[in-house]
């Protein structure tokens, strides 16, 4: 920046602070002629209550130890009952914003939260120092958003209910509108090969009952997570199938054409069953939550496959050319937590995991466990959990620490 004239002053929004207290800040300002000059300042802050009356509240069920490794200092809860929520791994509320009703569909991207509207098409980008925009809803037949926004090759993959067609369409949005509509594709195949399509693809019920979608580089590839039946791989630029993974006691296995397509998993492995909060790891597996609860909405008489007593985190390398999948690691908490429906389990640096076990207990509680590299349990959060996945339905690991923001100020004598 210009050196500013005597008097002139500079706004700065700062964030990330600890309620009710006196937090020491550091400004570095570099001026023109590449000189600099550091600041300390002190800035006190009031105390936060929470208006749900849960987030300020966690119960700690194993305290992070001091020093302990963890490739994270912070992760983002998506609360169904308004922005975000972002906590340290002491369990410390440090950012919380307004104006948004509900996080659920949500992506936290250069340095903003991306935010979809589960009743319309409508986006919203709320950044972090407060600000709300709303964006031009997206075009038909997409109708409203249902469940995440994920990473994608060029933009961001949500997932949408359609006129008609109930949670069984990804699209890639802000960039490429690239649209795949499961319902259109699993249909022409099976029609291909001789199936009766009609009594699997079940238009007007949430047949499919999409929940999270994943980019694979590897091989120009997006991989969707049906809760009702199986993970399944398209190529990128066909929506072609390449291979399913799921729990073949379901009814889609009943099926030849799309039995043609399941992966064998290798004895000792966990079949995903009513999976959520798909993710390529850094060193190429498929994870995801492996909830472990049965389908809920298959025709009358036709069976809803496996439950498990206990949920888990699964990682899975595939070998798509001889369709056969290896459960690589899981991490199942020896087997003491059952989260039915939503969850999630994502990576951060050095391989660390944040699990959210978001409906435990019947759906009273959710759990947010961080896990280091060995899968060794470094924190363990408990909140209460009012109905639904309301509270965490999915969480992330985030790095505040490392964020970036360019901003150039010119001194003229005023206030900015």
């Amino acid at each position: 920046m210009s050196r500013p004239h005597t008097g002139a002053s500079i706004s700065l929004t700062i964030f990330g602070l600890y309620s009710n207290y006196a937090n020491d800040a550091s400004i570095q300002i570099t001026f023109n002629d590449s000189s600099m000059t550091d600041l300390s300042i002190l800035v006190p802050t009031k105390a936060y209550t929470d208006p749900t009356g849960i987030y300020d509240k966690p119960f700690i069920v194993k305290a992070r130890p001091a020093g302990s490794a963890l490739g994270f200092d912070f992760f983002a809860m998506k609360s169904a009952l308004g922005t975000p929520i972002i906590v340290d791994t002491d369990g410390e509320i440090r950012w919380v914003g307004a104006g948004i009703t509900s996080a659920t569909s949500s992506i936290l991207t250069d340095n903003r939260f991306i935010i979809g509207d589960q009743k319309s098409t409508k986006t919203y980008v709320l950044e972090l120092d407060g600000t709300v925009t709303a964006l031009a809803p997206l075009a038909a037949p997409l109708a409203n958003f249902t469940h995440n926004i994920d990473p994608g090759k060029w933009g961001y993959l949500g997932e949408f209910d359609e006129a008609g067609n109930i949670g069984a369409t990804v699209s890639e949005f802000t960039t490429t509108g690239k649209v795949w509509n499961l319902a259109t594709i699993i249909s022409s195949y099976m029609i291909s090969k001789g199936d009766d399509a009609g009594a699997f693809v079940r238009n007007g019920s949430d047949w499919f009952h999409i929940n999270a979608t994943t980019y694979d580089p590897a091989d120009n590839t997006v991989i969707v997570s049906s809760r009702e039946n199986f993970v399944i791989k398209l190529d990128y630029e066909t929506g072609d199938i390449i291979w399913i993974l799921g729990d073949p006691t379901k009814y889609w296995y009943t099926f030849p054409s799309l039995r043609a397509k399941a992966l064998v998993l290798a004895p000792g492995g966990l079949y995903p069953i009513g999976q959520h909060a798909l993710s390529i790891t850094s060193d190429g597996l498929l994870m995801l939550f492996n909830d472990g609860y049965q389908s809920l909405n298959q025709p009358a008489g036709e069976p809803a496959g496996a439950s498990r007593t206990y949920s888990a985190v699964s990682a899975y390398a595939i070998d798509a050319a001889t369709l056969t999948a290896t459960e690589a690691w899981r991490f199942d908490y020896n087997e003491t937590l059952l989260s039915t429906i939503c969850s999630s389990a994502y990576e951060a640096l050095d391989k660390s995991l944040l699990v959210d076990y978001a409906f435990v207990a019947s759906g009273t509680l959710t759990r947010l466990v961080g896990l280091d590299e060995e899968h060794n349990v470094v924190f363990d959060f408990q909140y209460a959990n009012s109905s639904g996945c309301n509270t965490s339905w999915n969480a992330v690991p985030i790095h505040l620490e490392s964020m970036f923001f360019l901003q150039t100020f010119r001194g003229n004598g005023r206030g900015l």
